[in-house]
């Protein structure tokens, strides 16, 4: 018979004793977890959101716990900015709100409504590209690319901001944007190319 259905026996014995197991369970612990599985599951609750992204006006109900990164990428398919670690440690997801730029994994969405969020597909001016973007390209500022959305819209604060004095000052500002291919030189060179 175990041939037939291709089910061994160890199989059989570990599901029949599972099965057996649930069958012993009291009603009263399923009761209990019925109770209070709106304790220990938490509803998903929808927010209105009305956010203006790359000067686009949107306006969606999304789940209240969803972040930034989240929304734009899953939600508005403005895939661009990168999900890295998802931890707020290597700077992949940078955008910009209200011009101060922000690390959108550790931004909730719920956050933003009434703020003008900016990112990589917005920096740009139609097919004219951001100084900094051409920059990047001329100084060879990136390798594999999964990182420069993030390192751009950094490197674009991190000129609007002032902080490029030194190159000392431009490393530590850009110290939260990780590169695993080691492009370092080239992404300063290409903020120190758009601050002259």
């Amino acid at each position: 018979m175990s041939e037939k259905y291709n089910v061994s026996r160890r199989f059989f014995l570990k599901t029949s004793s599972a099965l057996s197991a649930l069958a012993l369970i009291p009603d009263k612990v399923k009761a209990l977890y019925e109770r209070t599985k709106s304790f220990l599951i938490p509803s998903k609750e929808t927010v209105p959101l009305s956010v203006t992204i790359n000067n686009k006006n949107y306006k969606f109900d999304a789940d209240s716990r969803t972040t930034l990164l989240d929304l734009l990428r899953e939600n508005l398919h403005l895939t661009g900015t990168k999900k890295g670690c998802d931890h707020g440690q290597c700077g992949a997801c940078t955008v910009h709100v209200d011009g101060q730029r922000v690390l959108s994994c550790l931004t909730l969405a719920a956050m933003v409504p009434g703020k003008k969020v900016t990112t990589i597909e917005g920096l740009a001016d139609g097919d004219h590209l951001h100084p900094m973007q051409a920059a990047f390209i001329e100084c060879d500022g990136f390798q594999c690319g999964y990182c420069t959305p993030g390192q751009i819209m950094s490197a674009v604060a991190c000129v609007n901001e002032g902080h490029t004095r030194s190159v000392a000052e431009i490393k530590e500002f850009m110290s939260g944007n990780l590169c695993r291919c080691g492009a370092y030189n080239g992404i300063v060179e290409s903020i120190q190319k758009v601050a002259g």
